[in-house]
């Protein structure tokens, strides 16, 4: 079989495995391999080739190790950490000895370009196709626009100005050069420009690209470009007009508890998410959000391993946040862990006994004394202890229960990454704070404060914002309580230009090296893409 391939310094992107559309999209069987040279008289060809993009953005968000593609949006910020002990250096979360060979920044940086080569095969194969339908046409090629977007955005963010290629790579080259950040702005926004004229209102298929999609990420775009040097005038503005009709689109579900619930994944709120399901050969490495934030809770009495866990940790401010009614601690994070065994022992002459369902560990969000956690049977950890260790865990802190899974039982160790779940890439709770954000920015405090209270209000809070308490941190805060391992962190305080601070004051681990300065806005462009370029690429400052 002769497959399209595309080339990118060295890294050979082959494009033939394609995936046929379905009901609810990209959720059902690989039904089909084909190469250009053989179906360009199959319509159907152009489909597949716009699902191979989707299938590449997807599997971009989740791998077999999935700690690798989350430590790039969430670790080394002010809410999650490194999980261990407050010693030692880490490269990503301490910024300490962060190398331009470090294996995450040269894979997310080769993730990337992958997404957009396929992006590049189906805008450009588009006319070459036979028997595609306009309308047809014009939805794909929206669609491959809005990842390949999506992709410049990660970069431009990540590496600062990086190679914009447009066109299929169809021969080895190596002699590619960084345009500006303001380049890749201009070419993200006028793709993503392009993709709200072609894509669907309302696709047809569940897991589609519509124009809410397309105005969310364009939205955010506008947002984090508004405070750049380069920034239009009017991005703020546009911004919070582009996030007001995805609000007036999505209304927001009743409750968090239901919003997070596994029993009501397609709701109203969501705008754009990735599909995995029940079938085994589609689902492809699989959602692995149900394993974030848990530590060896099974080293301890009555609890046994139900679930691989990965190794960031939320920082103890990030628990610190919620305020007492804030319904979205109860539905985010659990701080009661139940016997999952009977357990039995002598403990100091006297018998502990422990049967399935009770109490085996508790966090209590004020701290009990010590004749308190002496007067029960279970483990106690009081928040001022969840950095140290106890003896059996070098760290323990309350778990997150947002993205569980039961789907995904440890009974197969090998097949703990392969969630079900959907993965909600864009929902209208954000869009809240896209709002807000861009409301603020315009010194309009009113209509800022409004969209807070009216997000805060789902959440049991019914104390309304005041105009004159906003202010950029008390919309992360907020930012912090809505979408914990959802969005990323990193780049939501690079934007701000809040990272540094935010991050030495709130993450022990960085605050221990305290080594983090304003290179680190920028992470190091891959040697191997410097070292295969012959040295066109070049290196970002300080690296």
């Amino acid at each position: 079989m002769k497959y399209i391939n595309t080339k990118i310094l060295g890294l050979l992107l082959a494009v033939g495995v394609l995936v046929a559309s379905c009901d609810s999209y990209l959720e059902e069987e690989n039904m089909t391999s084909l190469s250009i040279g053989t179906a360009k008289s199959n319509p159907q060809t152009f489909d597949q080739l716009v699902a191979s993009v989707y299938e590449r953005a997807r599997e971009t968000t989740t791998h077999y190790q999935p700690d690798m593609y989350y430590q790039l949006e969430d670790l080394g910020t002010d809410i999650v950490t490194r999980g261990g002990t407050v010693s030692g250096t880490n490269d990503i979360n301490d910024y300490v000895n962060f190398y331009s060979t470090n294996w995450t920044i040269h894979v997310y940086w080769s993730n990337q370009y992958s997404i957009i080569a396929a992006a590049n095969v189906a805008i450009e194969t588009a006319d070459e196709i036979e028997g595609v339908e306009s309308a047809t046409k014009a939805i794909g090629i929206g669609e491959a626009k809005f990842f390949r977007a999506m992709a410049y955005f990660n970069l431009v963010e990540n590496y600062g100005g990086v190679p914009i290629i447009l066109k299929q790579v169809t021969t080895a080259q190596t002699n590619f050069t960084r345009e500006s950040e303001e380049a890749v702005y201009t070419q993200i926004i006028q793709d993503l420009r392009d993709a709200l004229a072609g894509v669907q209102e309302t696709p047809n298929e569940y897991g589609r690209v519509s124009k809410d999609a397309v105005r969310h990420f364009l939205s955010k775009v506008l947002l984090t470009r508004g405070y750049k040097s380069f920034g239009a005038s009017s991005d703020f503005t546009e911004a919070a007009s582009l996030a007001e009709t995805v609000i007036s689109n999505h209304e927001l579900v009743s409750s968090f508890e239901s919003l997070v619930s596994i029993d009501n994944q397609r709701n109203s709120e969501v705008v754009f998410a990735y599909l995995f399901g029940t079938n085994s050969v589609s689902r492809g490495w699989g959602n692995s959000k149900h394993m974030m934030y848990k530590f060896r809770f099974y080293d301890y009495p009555g609890l046994s391993r139900t679930v691989q866990g990965l190794t960031p940790m939320p920082t103890p401010f990030y628990y610190s946040l919620f305020e007492d009614d804030d319904q979205r601690a109860e539905a985010t994070f659990t701080r009661i862990l139940y016997a999952t065994e009977d357990y039995e022992a002598v403990v100091y002459g006297d018998t502990v006994n422990m049967v399935v369902g009770d109490t085996a560990m508790y966090f209590p969000k004020v701290a009990w004394s010590a004749a308190e956690k002496a007067a029960v049977p279970y483990k106690v950890i009081n928040p001022g202890d969840y950095l140290r260790s106890d003896g059996i865990t070098p760290v323990h802190y309350p778990m997150f229960k947002k993205f569980d899974d039961p789907t995904v039982p440890f009974t197969q160790p090998d097949q703990s990454s392969q969630g079900e779940r959907d993965m909600v890439v864009m929902r209208s709770g954000e869009a809240y704070l896209i709002a807000a954000e861009a409301y603020l920015e315009s010194s309009n405090t009113t209509d800022a404060a409004a969209r807070l209270t009216e997000l805060r209000a789902r959440a049991g809070l019914t104390t309304a914002v005041a105009p004159g308490d906003v202010t950029i941190d008390l919309i992360l805060d907020e930012r912090a309580r809505e979408l914990a391992g959802e969005v990323n962190r990193w780049m939501d305080l690079k934007r701000t230009g809040t990272l540094i601070e935010r991050t030495l004051s709130h993450n022990p681990h960085a605050a221990f090296n305290n080594a983090l300065t304003s290179k680190h806005l920028l992470r190091p462009i891959p040697q191997t893409e410097i070292d295969n370029s012959g040295g066109s690429i070049t290196q970002n400052d300080g690296y």
